[in-house]
């Protein structure tokens, strides 16, 4: 057993052997209401994407602002003949208590970029499910025909995730993903260069009973990406979309109508990506009487006038401070020029890209792939997991686990050095 508390600081869930070269990556978190914590990773022989094998989890249980971790357990079921599982992203179903977990199965030693120059896709879309928080697992269901179809012909490869699914507000289930669609073909053959990253998501509005796709989100190559649902005063709450880009800062896309399809992407100016990119994880929550006090922001008692609300002119969103009601965490290394010092930032005003604050440090050092979880809700005191890679030499060491507060971003941010100050060339090459 391993336990995390608010005084230990990270603990190490998953670990690379050495000597065998085995190694975690990819994590994902999901926090279940019965303060249940399920953290899952990729099992790999080596560091390399082609290498993965399985997927791996440990169950954590949640006593006041301390999590005790049982032991690691492989994801048996989790398994299709001839592919390696990769991407673990999990989602809630509140009414049924169901865990869904989707991953991609890839045929073995296929890499994604084959994919891409050829056209030819060796991944599949596939899931399995929980109906006591994680403890068993179903058989593995395919669903690449039934959701994605014809339209497969058109995708050179996609993946779920990384990281976790949400349920809305009026219970649709969202799985994040991508796909390198190809948009231009000669003598019936890929064009490489015309084969581009999008972003796009999965649902379902039975309860996981049939699943469907969304429209992919245009206008901005996104590839790796997560979802928030945010509420608001004025309006049915809006769907955020946080992406992963190759243009050295993140982009953000929003959708009216939960995720059928998003308006084009903005570039996110304040959230940098190092070269290549790198993935991240965003949450949403509703802030406690006290911190919207604090923050000079009422809470809300009735419907705001229609003009607060950002969508109700059908333009480009411009939304102001108190249109809404959730505010948004986002985990990501800070370095501009590798992925170094996990930080977690925070925005007050989720429609305004502009207002995302410096972020707190997490850790200091080699890091990269993360995923955020809120683990206690308003009106008690707020407290969030982060499940992340990181290392002393590089960022495939391990995957940890830390717990924080809301208090703690507070007390963090501004105190640390910030990215401008911090010597990145003193810190050991991730």
């Amino acid at each position: 057993m391993i336990k995390a508390s608010m005084s230990s600081g990270k603990v190490t869930l998953f670990h690379q052997d050495p000597h065998s070269g085995v190694t975690y990556r990819i994590p994902a978190l999901l926090h279940i209401p019965t303060d249940t914590l399920l953290a899952f990773a990729e099992k790999r022989s080596s560091a390399r994407d082609e290498d993965a094998e399985c997927l791996v989890l440990r169950r954590g249980r949640k006593t006041g602002t301390s999590v005790e971790w049982g032991p690691r357990e492989p994801l048996t079921s989790a398994v299709l003949r001839g592919h390696r599982t990769m991407n673990p992203c999990p989602v809630y179903e509140r009414k049924s208590r169901t865990v869904f977990l989707f991953f991609i199965c890839v045929r073995k030693h296929v890499t994604e970029r084959w994919q891409i120059l050829t056209g030819r896709n060796a991944a599949r879309l596939c899931y399995v499910r929980s109906g006591d928080a994680g403890r068993t697992w179903s058989s593995l269901t395919d669903l690449t025909e039934q959701v994605i179809g014809e339209d497969l012909t058109d995708w050179a490869t996609f993946a779920v995730g990384p990281g976790h699914g949400v349920q809305l507000s009026s219970g649709r289930l969202v799985i994040p993903a991508y796909t390198y669609h190809i948009t231009a073909r000669c003598c019936r053959l890929p064009l490489p260069w015309w084969t581009l990253p999008r972003s796009v998501v999965f649902y379902s509005d039975d309860g996981g009973q049939r699943w469907h796709k969304g429209e992919l989100i245009e206008g901005m190559q996104t590839v790796e990406c997560q979802v928030a649902e945010v509420a608001c005063q004025a309006c049915d709450p809006v769907l955020y979309c946080n992406a992963r880009t190759h243009c050295r800062c993140r982009a953000a896309a929003l959708s009216t109508d939960q995720g059928l399809t998003f308006e084009s992407p903005s570039a996110c100016k304040k959230l940098c990506e190092p070269p290549h990119g790198c993935q991240g994880s965003v949450v949403s929550f509703t802030p406690t009487t006290g911190l919207l006090e604090a923050d000079g922001t009422e809470e809300p008692d009735g419907p705001a006038d229609e003009t607060t609300c950002p969508f109700n002119s059908g333009n480009a969103p411009t939304a102001i401070h108190r249109s809404t009601v959730s505010w948004l965490l986002y985990s990501h290394p800070t370095g501009k020029r590798k992925r170094v010092n996990l930080g977690i930032y925070l925005n007050r005003s989720p429609l305004k890209e502009a207002t995302w604050e410096h972020p707190w440090l997490l850790y200091e050092g080699p890091c990269a792939y993360s995923d955020l979880a809120v683990c206690q809700e308003a009106p008690v005191p707020l407290l969030f997991g982060c499940l992340f890679e990181c290392g002393v030499t590089h960022a495939c060491e391990e995957i940890a686990f830390q717990l924080f507060r809301f208090e703690d971003l507070q007390k963090g941010r501004g105190s640390r050095r910030s990215l401008e100050q911090q010597p990145e060339s003193k810190l050991k090459s991730a």
